[in-house]
């Protein structure tokens, strides 16, 4: 679906006979109110829901926007904004070495790039998917959630469900009494095999079989 046509107009017939949603990875303003508005019709119409990477950031904007009311909630990608929910990664913790980067740096800048480990908490649906307490996925963003927000964020539904070994970056978020909403900060797509999917892949299309069954509607 074209976010830029969804961002001009919100007309949620576009979403007629949709049973799952998924964002992925991107980057920049363009779209991404569109991409805001398909998080909120996921949430508020119980379809499943799958926001990888930017797509992930985008539905912790709507939860921000639309959950706690924060109206100005934006990405500090898209410019100045007093409510940063999503800002610019600078520092974080790789093979036990805490790295620090700024735009001048060698290998990437700040991208954060690689495979990173993370802890999935008990009870949570991703840890029922992947079947494990720790996983490894790779990652390629600059961008990541505040974590200054995340209590008002846990407070209204908006669960953090993976995080980095050390807590200090959210790799999960997974939505409180809804059949099937999570958002990645990693990209799964890049372990997935034709004949080998990915677990998160594989869950959310039998949510999505099964959410098309209960509503009876398929989208030709």
């Amino acid at each position: 679906m074209d976010t830029d046509k969804l961002e001009k107009n919100k007309n949620k017939t576009l979403f007629n006979g949709v049973s799952g949603i998924l964002v992925p990875g991107g980057f920049g303003k363009r779209g991404s109110e569109g991409k805001i508005f398909a998080s909120k019709y996921a949430r508020e119409n119980k379809i499943p829901f799958f926001g990888i990477c930017f797509g992930m950031q985008m539905a912790v904007v709507d939860a921000a926007r639309n959950l706690l009311e924060y109206k100005s909630a934006s990405s500090s990608e898209f410019g100045k904004t007093d409510m940063p929910v999503i800002g610019l990664l600078t520092e974080w913790i790789k093979d036990e070495e805490i790295q620090k980067r700024d735009f001048e740096s060698e290998y990437g800048g700040t991208m954060r790039l690689g495979s990173y480990p993370a802890i999935l908490k008990k009870g949570s649906k991703v840890r029922n998917i992947y079947g494990s307490k720790k996983i490894n996925e790779r990652h390629r963003h600059r961008y990541e959630v505040n974590m200054s927000f995340v209590d008002d964020l846990e407070r209204v539904g908006l669960r953090f469900v993976g995080m980095s070994p050390d807590g200090l970056l959210p790799e999960i978020v997974e939505l409180k009494n809804h059949p099937w909403f999570i958002g990645v900060q990693f990209h799964p797509e890049l372990k997935s095999r034709p004949f080998n999917p990915h677990p998160l892949f594989s869950s959310f299309i039998k949510a999505s079989v099964k959410k098309s069954k209960v509503s009876g509607k398929v989208n030709k």
